[in-house]
């Protein structure tokens, strides 16, 4: 086996480990957006497009598990129906909110992907790449150069988690609605 496969099947026997319950109360009392130096899984990153290069680097969210309300203005009279709190249904992952909320701190930079790394009771973690398009290294490497002229790939859900989201990695029978999405194929006059 080689490097990667031992830090993978590693990183499968690591969630009862003590040193990952001390990572966890770490994280918790750091910011919900943090820069890492190092990806914490290595494996993982590499695998979806890291490279230790100058423009490309790591940033670990947090986010909240739950549901998704509204927030409520205060107020003294007026009907019951209007102070009640209704739920939000984003029709988004975890992952695809922690990428938006990356790609809103970093506005120079696009999302190249992200994965999971650690959840608790109250909050998920992911580890989101991302590219510095107008990085000199990032601009004249081929694998990173279609970058430069990508833009807001996160809001737009055209990333892997994105797509897997909107059902975009299922094709033919059942996935009639999908495309172009769903709100399209709703306001269609079909």
């Amino acid at each position: 086996m080689g490097l990667y496969k031992y830090l993978r099947e590693a990183w499968k026997d690591s969630e009862n480990d003590e040193l990952w319950k001390q990572r966890l109360i770490e994280w918790r009392t750091q910011p919900a957006t943090l820069r890492l130096e190092h990806p914490t899984r290595l494996d993982r990153a590499r695998s979806l497009g890291y490279k230790a290069k100058q423009g490309i680097f790591v940033v670990r969210e947090r986010v909240r598990k739950g549901g998704h309300r509204r927030p409520q203005p205060y107020s003294k009279g007026g009907r019951r129906t209007k102070h009640a709190t209704h739920r939000l249904d984003l029709k988004k992952s975890y992952q695809v909110i922690a990428e938006i909320r990356v790609a809103r701190q970093y506005l120079n930079c696009e999302v190249l992907n992200s994965y999971y790394v650690g959840e608790d009771g109250i909050s998920k973690w992911f580890e989101v790449i991302m590219a510095d398009r107008t990085h000199p290294s990032v601009i004249n490497n081929p694998n990173y150069s279609w970058l430069s002229d990508a833009r807001a790939r996160a809001f737009r859900g055209i990333t892997s988690a994105g797509r897997k989201s909107r059902g975009l990695r299922i094709k033919g029978k059942g996935a009639e609605k999908n495309r172009p999405s769903l709100r399209a194929h709703s306001r269609r006059g079909n």
